[in-house]
């Protein structure tokens, strides 16, 4: 009798809709397994389509496509290992597709598992795509019967039991899990669980990789029964492993192998906004960004993510100053860009800003200047940055933080105008301890340099738009500390008024705050697209109509 089977983890990036290129990847992947003396290698959900591949899902030429390169990926690793991995598959007569996840072995699949347990909050609405299946049983690999539940269904106890019930002896678990802020947390405590109730190891495989707002972390890890941490695979990187798990007098057992460590906190953050601006560009067809470089925190953070996932060739900065723009803010701009090692351009927008003036002076005879003559040195950025994208092929990157986005601190646009905003997940009291955590960074795996990457006083400086005379942010919204205790209360925790008052805020500042929430929906409804750090980011985790004449009474 074999003692023995080894198992290799794919933890691999794929690219939404790129049937063929994602089919070569698992090639690859095999091959090495196949070199490796691997029994078996397997794949992440979804990983043939890619995830979440939303309504595309519900075109049957998309699914048919997927199926044949399925089969012909299946032919072409008959000899060798085993081959899993995730795609929708589509019977005939049936409403919808299903997710499914196969099995192929000697150019034949052997078992094709359907996703039983939906998703359908948050970002998932999966009964929207998908026909839920049956729960399956386990299949026969060599040695070893093992079970696949399909992510969520190993985040309920009736798939695994009923898996263990019917002779699976080891939990295979494929996965298309997207960050969020202690999501690894969440992960082993219902995977713990499930070995505990079942006595069986567990091997959660996860993708990795940036999709539109969703970045997927990969932190795969194989569990023993009881929940013995076994092996960790690294975090926001691809990965193959090799595990081999060996039959004792008490069942299969994972053998000890590395545990890369994983980011927490704001690192984890900052790496996962590098790997979704990084996949983001590079799945679109861009090399290279552009930004508004202003002297502040927001853009000097976006600077940072920028060359960390592209490089510093791959990044261009423009400062465009008018009258109101501080010599403090030029020099930081400046250090910035020094530090980075990033090209920077100045291009002022006095010019156009009088050309502008003028062209509207007739009309605007007899008024008082006000937020419009604000809002077009804002406009004018936004339509000199946008040249410089058109012309030169750069994707130009916006910078506003959630607490901006959240209250329509924002020129629409203006300086919302980009086509990707990594940081818009980001309040602005975590922006700053994600820059302190940036500049901190002696050893790393990015693309930028080590050490500070940001002058100090970009950090310590009171925020500014400088879109007048000394203009402060606080001109116009609470203190940060405070905005953000109450947006955090009103948005991420979706409690009332009245229950942000009882914790001490002041009832006209939190009724302020509410009305500009409300107010700046249809901003962000025309927002650039932006990584999704928490389990309330704008777009799909949040849902509001944009006309709404609701307020909260309390």
């Amino acid at each position: 009798m074999t003692d023995t089977f080894r198992l290799t983890l794919a933890q691999l990036n794929p690219v939404m809709g790129d049937l063929e290129g994602n089919a070569d990847r698992a090639r690859a992947a095999w091959a090495e397994a196949r070199s490796a003396g691997a029994d078996m290698v397997a794949l992440p959900e979804m990983f043939l389509t890619g995830y979440q591949p939303q309504d595309l899902v519900r075109k049957p030429a998309f699914v048919a496509h997927a199926r044949d390169v399925l089969m012909r990926l299946v032919a072409d690793c008959a000899d060798g290992p085993a081959l899993a991995l995730g795609l929708a598959h589509w019977p005939e007569g049936e409403e919808k597709p299903f997710n499914s996840y196969v099995v192929a072995q000697g150019g034949t699949v052997v078992a094709e598992i359907h996703k039983h347990h939906l998703p359908n909050y948050k970002v998932f609405d999966e009964k929207r795509f998908f026909l839920s299946g049956d729960v399956s049983g386990p299949y026969s690999i060599g040695p070893v019967r093992l079970g696949t539940p399909i992510c969520e269904d190993a985040w309920f106890d009736d798939v695994t039991e009923t898996l263990a019930e019917t002779g699976a002896e080891i939990l295979l678990v494929p996965n298309g899990s997207p960050y969020f802020r202690g999501k690894q947390d969440v992960r082993y405590g219902h995977m713990v669980a499930r070995t505990v109730e079942t006595g069986l190891p567990l091997v959660y495989l996860n993708l990795v990789g940036g999709q539109d707002d969703q970045v997927f972390d990969g932190a795969s890890f194989v569990l023993n029964p009881g929940g013995a941490l076994m092996q960790q695979l690294g975090s926001f990187a691809e990965e193959m492993r090799h595990v081999d798990f060996t039959r004792t007098a008490d069942g299969w057992r994972a053998q000890e192998g590395e545990k890369v460590a994983q980011p927490h906190g704001p690192g984890a953050d900052y790496a996962a906004m590098v790997c979704a601006l990084g996949d983001y560009m590079g799945k679109a067809g861009f090399e290279r960004a552009i930004l508004g470089l202003s002297g502040g925190v927001d853009s000097a953070l976006v600077a940072a993510i920028a060359v960390d996932a592209l490089g510093p060739e791959n990044v261009h900065c423009l400062m465009l100053p008018s009258e109101y723009t501080s010599e403090h803010s030029l020099e930081d701009a400046r250090g910035v860009a020094e530090r980075l090692g990033c090209r920077l351009d100045t291009l002022p927008i006095s010019g156009p800003r009088a050309a502008v003036t003028e062209a509207l002076g007739p009309l605007f005879e007899g008024t008082t200047p006000d937020l419009t003559e604000e809002n077009i040195q804002s406009r004018l950025r936004g339509l000199l940055l946008m040249a410089m994208s058109n012309k030169f092929g750069a994707m130009l990157l916006t910078t506003g933080n959630k607490s901006e986005v959240a209250v329509g601190y924002a020129t629409i646009y203006g300086d919302m105008s980009g086509g990707y905003n990594p940081v818009k997940d980001l309040y602005k009291t975590d922006l700053f301890e994600v820059c302190r955590w940036r500049n901190a960074q002696t050893e790393h795996d990015f693309a930028g340099p080590t050490g500070e990457v940001m002058p100090p006083r970009v950090i310590d400086k009171p925020p500014s738009a400088e879109l007048r005379a000394d203009q402060k942010d606080e001109d116009s919204l609470p203190p940060y500390p405070v905005l953000d205790d109450i947006l955090k209360r009103l948005i991420d925790e979706e409690q009332s008024v009245a229950e942000v008052v009882a914790a001490g805020h002041d009832r006209e500042t939190v009724k302020h705050v509410e009305r500009l929430i409300y107010l700046s929906e249809y901003k962000r409804f025309q927002s650039a697209p932006g990584a999704r750090l928490s389990q309330r980011a704008f777009w799909l985790d949040r849902r509001y109509p944009i006309v709404n004449r609701w307020r909260d009474p309390s």
